[in-house]
């Protein structure tokens, strides 16, 4: 776990050896499980440390930089109880590496594929991580469950969908005032230009995208914060199936 030592290290997010050993828990796991259930496309150690680990680990940078704009008032430090959704979590990124580091972060995982959606809840009974609870449904269904719906002060999605049609699937879980992050590669400024009309229509405000360097990953990355101002008219998301085949453009 050297490697997700010292990246962590660089991006200002040391880890305990207890978190360190929680890590090497879950990625034996998932290495476990894929050869089974094809998870995740990556399979090999160093790349689930980095391409997984490490890329979900930089949406506290994005919080971070959240915080100091708001001199505070955003309160989304790792030391806030805050309610937050992973929405298509998929085997548990971003949200479940986060949570790994925030642990008074209250964090549902949100996953339509119910062997990936077992996945998670056998991670998180293996981890015994309270505050924890896994959804198996679709976005598009869960997002009019007045549990849920503009419930969460984060919104997280990883390698979900292009952000027209994400934006659909995450902020109607948003509370007025939340936030959705977005973790991105190279296309994002384009596909923030894409979303004008789906942030209109869905109470959303694109606030920035900050560009993060994961240690160990070339390629260019994204954090996309989206800002929730407005409430959510009632007729979004759209029934399963339509914001995929027709995004908000």
């Amino acid at each position: 776990m050297q490697r997700l030592a010292d990246g962590a290290r660089q991006l200002g997010i040391p880890l305990s050896p207890s978190a360190l050993r929680a890590f090497q828990i879950y990625r034996d796991e998932l290495l476990a499980w894929n050869q089974r259930f094809n998870l995740t496309a990556v399979r090999e150690a160093e790349q689930v440390e980095v391409r997984l680990f490490l890329d979900s680990l930089t949406c506290l940078l994005a919080l971070r930089e959240i915080e100091k704009e708001q001199k505070g008032r955003a309160a989304l430090s790792p030391n806030a109880p805050l309610r937050a959704i992973d929405v298509g979590s998929g085997a548990g990124f971003p949200g479940v590496p986060l949570r790994l580091v925030w642990p008074s972060l209250r964090l549902t995982l949100l996953e339509a594929t119910g062997k990936k959606a077992h996945f998670l809840e056998h991670i998180v009974a293996l981890l015994g991580l309270s505050g924890v609870t896994v959804v198996n449904g679709r976005a598009e269904e869960v997002g009019h469950d007045p549990v849920h719906r503009e419930a969460y002060d984060l919104v997280l999605a990883r390698a979900v969908a292009e952000l027209p049609e994400l934006l659909e699937y995450t902020l109607p879980f948003a509370r007025r005032g939340g936030w959705v992050l977005a973790p991105k590669g190279s296309a994002a400024p384009a596909e923030a230009l894409a979303s004008e009309v789906a942030l209109s229509r869905l109470g959303g405000r694109l606030h920035r995208l900050i560009p993060v360097e994961v240690p160990g990953l070339a390629e260019t990355r994204y954090i996309v914060i989206v800002e929730k101002v407005a409430v959510t008219p009632r007729e979004y998301p759209r029934r399963p199936g339509v914001p995929h085949k027709h995004p908000l453009r």
